[in-house]
């Protein structure tokens, strides 16, 4: 662990950027075009923590939601690589956040928990990371990023890592910010990664967490959230891969 605050700010995603998308915009045009980014160039960090994690997880998610995860750690870099390279992070934090952005919406939490899933996971996320070593800083990063990762507000700021994967899932989830990546990327992440139907079996969780907790944190992003999933048009040629 590094041993500065703000050594550890850079090396956990702390950095603070502003939730609005238009202020990036203006302050962060897209002044060049994307270009492939491949699995096979694209090497997991190889950490007895992320070791640790993976099998947690494989344990924990189903296939469908797990692929999801991956493709949003292999998009997440594609997008920060080539576009946001003043955002420092290391791969390893981010490959955590994306492994557990989703916890909370396994069926035993969708439906035994009364706390919104993406607030619950990041509890969950937290503790499970702790217990497996993660420094303190690192573990918070990945639960603040989790946290926030469907929260719709666009004033103030966030941490890297926190605005990274909303840009990720979004454009996994919704087909938003497809200028972000290349298409090349997402044929060959969707090959190792496929989708197995996950805008069908994403909306169907999130109307089943609505319906069952009213109050929960998805209602924020609006009622048809759930509905720009299953059109996702972007991704609709993959959705049959299994």
């Amino acid at each position: 662990m590094s041993s500065t605050r703000a050594a550890q700010v850079e090396e956990y995603g702390w950095t603070a950027v502003s939730c609005d998308s238009q202020q990036r915009a203006a302050t962060k045009p897209l002044t060049k075009p994307s270009v492939r980014q491949l699995v096979k160039d694209t090497p997991l960090p190889d950490t007895a923590l992320v070791k640790d994690a993976m099998q947690y997880v494989k344990a924990e998610l189903p296939a469908h939601t797990f692929n999801h995860s991956m493709r949003v750690y292999y998009y997440g870099l594609a997008i920060a690589r080539q576009h946001f390279p003043e955002w420092k992070f290391n791969d390893e934090t981010w490959l955590l956040t994306c492994l557990f952005h989703d916890i909370g919406t396994i069926d035993k939490y969708t439906q035994d928990v009364f706390m919104s899933f993406d607030i619950y996971g990041g509890i969950v996320a937290l503790n499970v990371l702790k217990e497996k070593g993660a420094p303190a800083p690192q573990a918070e990063s990945v639960a603040e990023a989790i946290i926030r990762h469907q929260d719709p507000v666009k004033v103030g700021t966030i941490h890297s890592i926190g605005l990274l994967i909303q840009l990720a899932t979004q454009f996994d989830n919704l087909g938003a910010h497809k200028e972000y990546v290349h298409p090349d990327t997402v044929e060959d992440v969707n090959q190792h990664y496929p989708r197995r139907q996950w805008s069908k079996c994403f909306s169907s969780k999130l109307r089943e967490e609505i319906g069952l907790k009213p109050w929960c944190h998805t209602t924020a992003e609006g009622e048809g959230f759930p509905v720009g999933i299953e059109n996702n048009t972007l991704m609709e040629p993959y959705d049959g891969r299994f």
